[in-house]
């Protein structure tokens, strides 16, 4: 596998993305919904960054399983998805890739009536999508590569990489 970014760099990213951010919910009664289970180390780390109240939720959204590089059908677990009426409410995905996964979640996000409704992703893998709608904000733009690290997963491995790398085509079985 290759390094894409380095721990830095990400970390660099993240807090350039707070400052942002900041900006944009200061005053706001914002709630940041993270994508499981990719997002968890990009969720932690962001949400330590910010200087404001928030909320923070979880949702599950998985459109690919066990060992596929491919997307299947977007599943979602609405459990945590209450209390965010009249609220601004910001998605964080760790990727965005085809942009399905997104896509279907700010459409079912949009129906809990949100003050406003917006999304925030670590990665943007150029050239992948098949959406309209794209991140309103991101951290990196990386190529089009199977990557890993820093929450993302093959098979479940590579999460607790501190980086971000891509799977060379031998590492991918």
């Amino acid at each position: 596998m290759k390094i894409l970014l380095s721990e830095a760099e990400i970390q660099r990213g993240i807090v350039d993305l707070a400052r942002r951010l900041d900006a944009e919910y200061r005053g706001k009664p914002l709630t940041v919904l993270g994508v499981l289970t990719g997002s968890l180390i990009f969720l932690a780390d962001l949400i330590r960054r910010l200087d404001f109240p928030l909320r923070v939720g979880l949702v599950h959204a998985s459109s690919y399983r066990g060992a596929a590089t491919l997307p299947g059908t977007l599943e979602i677990s609405e459990t945590s998805l209450r209390d965010l009426e009249g609220r601004d409410v910001l998605l964080l995905d760790d990727i965005f890739d085809t942009g399905q996964t997104l896509v279907g979640l700010l459409e079912r996000l949009e129906k809990k009536r949100p003050r406003s409704l917006r999304s925030a992703v670590l990665l943007w893998k150029e050239g992948r999508q098949r959406v309209e709608r794209t991140p309103d904000f991101h951290c990196f733009r990386i190529p089009d590569e199977f990557v890993v690290g820093y929450g993302l997963d093959y098979r479940d491995d590579y999460r607790h990489l501190p980086y971000v790398a891509a799977l060379e085509a031998a590492d991918i079985g």
